[in-house]
């Protein structure tokens, strides 16, 4: 019947079979046959012959309004599909540093995913001026990093901030007592990020007011490899205090020491993307996400 009712809408609008035939591309019989059909399926006359003309009935005009209304229903149905469609297959691209990638990012996808099961997500990973460059040139949509964006061209959303703690491993003679004070770091075995890197510029401007200089063992741009190389190396590591989860130092056999200078390192994570670029919705709803997912984890970290 909808097939139908289009084409008794279509004769309304256009007031004659042969406009109306021409418009739904049926020769003027086959038309005239599909309004006796429906008449006859409806039992009412829907027109009165006027000579070439077609005037509706007071029931062809309530009819008229329900095919428009049953027109408009398929229209958004229909959008609706394009839509999921569109959303389903698109895919957000985000940026992030090594460090990001196996740290926060997972958290934030893992929460992503779970509300988006369709959403297609894509990573590029760099330095944190790379994936500003990236942001720039429009080569990702996101860009998780771990600084405060100022620049005009740029929307840089804060999302948590932190600060280093050094991590031992639970052997390690420092693991038993808190040492109290930065000056154990002189000469110290210590595995640090590889130069150029963000969580480096923090450890480096620490260690120059304080007249430290650590017996580095290794400099790596891998969060992962730190931790597993800390016990063979039997070396101490700076890392992020907000990924210092309990159950991952027990897992892991390390020790986290706080250190009050420590908290001088204090460092912001953003999501930054482009105010120029054409954002998929994919993208519009991860930028969401993230920022709510963030938000809570404030508040539980403030809360502990």
């Amino acid at each position: 019947m909808l097939d139908l009712l289009e084409s008794f809408a279509t004769v309304v609008e256009l007031s004659t079979l042969n406009q109306a035939s021409k418009r739904l591309n049926l020769s003027q019989p086959a038309l005239s046959r599909q309004i006796a059909k429906l008449e006859s399926e409806l039992g009412v006359d829907l027109f009165i012959r006027n000579g070439k003309r077609l005037e509706l009935t007071r029931v062809g005009q309530i009819t008229y309004e329900f095919a428009l209304d049953i027109r408009n229903r398929q229209l958004d149905f229909l959008k609706s599909i394009a839509d999921y469609k569109i959303e389903g297959h698109a895919s957000v691209t985000i940026g992030a540093s090594l460090t990001t990638l196996q740290t926060t990012l997972p958290l934030f996808v893992s929460l992503f995913v779970e509300k988006y099961p369709e959403a297609q997500l894509k990573t590029v990973t760099g330095k944190t001026h790379e994936i500003i460059s990236f942001i720039r040139d429009q080569k990702v949509d996101v860009g998780l990093v771990a600084d405060a964006i100022r620049d005009p061209s740029l929307v840089c959303l804060p999302l948590f901030s932190d600060h280093l703690e050094l991590v031992v491993p639970r052997e390690h003679e420092l693991a038993s007592g808190n040492p109290g004070s930065i000056t154990w770091l002189n000469g110290l075995p210590m595995l640090l990020f590889s130069k150029g890197t963000w969580y480096r510029k923090l450890i480096d401007d620490l260690f120059r007011r304080h007249r430290i200089v650590p017996d580095i063992r290794m400099e790596i741009d891998s969060f992962e490899a730190i931790v597993r190389l800390l016990s063979p190396c039997h070396a101490a590591a700076l890392l992020p205090k907000s990924y210092l989860r309990s159950e991952w130092l027990d897992d892991n056999g390390l020790v986290a020491i706080h250190l009050k200078e420590l908290v001088q390192t204090e460092r912001i994570t953003s999501l930054v993307y482009s105010k120029q670029a054409a954002l998929s919705l994919t993208a519009r709803r991860f930028i969401e996400e993230t920022a709510r997912s963030a938000s809570g984890w404030n508040v539980q970290s403030k809360q502990e």
